[in-house]
């Protein structure tokens, strides 16, 4: 059996690119974070943060390239692929890649679509300033 089930944040957006009539792959990096904690001798075992490389297809990478964004968390299941390539200097190179079969959005709607707000009134703001530079109020 291979099963993979992770929480984490998304590193940044989402790579998608688009093949064969409409179909997608989205690629992102999501991070994980085991917690520290305290030895009974009184040592400090730091925070350990791994990072998984994502890959949808189809249908949840067109999900996913709408509604997640950089430093969202994440629910993903999926499973483990390995492959192998050979980098430009020749050398063989490993990658391990999670091949993500589900995903649930854990970011609150609320927090996306204040981040989004603020986005869309910088924009406004902008054009407002654009519109007075070049002397084209409306009255």
């Amino acid at each position: 059996m291979n099963k993979v089930m992770l929480i984490g944040n998304v590193g940044k957006e989402p790579d998608v690119k688009y093949y064969d009539s409409d179909q997608a792959v989205a690629q992102f990096p999501l991070a994980t974070t085991e917690r520290g904690y305290m030895l009974p001798n009184g040592t400090r075992v730091p925070d350990r943060t791994d990072w998984h490389n994502i890959v949808m297809w189809r249908e949840l990478a067109k999900i996913a390239e709408r509604y997640v964004h950089k430093g969202d968390k994440l629910y993903i299941e999926g499973r483990i692929r390995y492959r192998y390539y050979d980098d430009k200097k020749g050398q063989r190179r490993f990658i391990a890649e999670i091949y993500a079969d589900n995903m649930e959005l854990l970011t609150p709607k609320q927090a996306s679509t204040t981040v989004q707000n603020n986005q869309t009134q910088e924009n406004t703001r902008t054009k407002i300033k654009d519109d007075v530079d070049n002397d084209t109020l409306p009255f």
